[in-house]
């Protein structure tokens, strides 16, 4: 079956929007992980969902400026490519 992803021009920062996403991993469940660049932070966007949910951002010490991957271990642990702040984060994420 062929998916398409119909283009809109209204990026932004509303849980229905994103900015600059660069990166997506989609799990066995059809869900979406999207590295949000210009939002610094990580959407998780479950199948047939009318919005995402924020999974990991930049607030505090775990502040991102432009997150540009990710990447989960075997343990489910999130790890984050944080470009401007060069280095990479880990997160603890509930997959469910």
């Amino acid at each position: 079956m062929e998916k398409r992803c119909k283009r809109k021009r209204n990026r932004g920062n509303k849980l229905n929007q994103l900015y600059n996403p660069v990166f997506i991993f989609i799990d066995r469940e059809d869900t979406l992980y999207i590295t949000d660049s210009d939002n610094h932070h990580v959407i998780k966007w479950r199948k047939d969902a009318k919005e995402g949910i924020v999974v990991a951002d930049g607030k505090e010490s775990n502040q991102f400026k432009h997150p540009v991957g990710l990447s989960f271990d075997a343990e489910n642990n999130l790890y984050v490519v944080d470009q401007s702040n060069n280095r990479i984060q880990l997160f603890e994420v509930d997959r469910n």
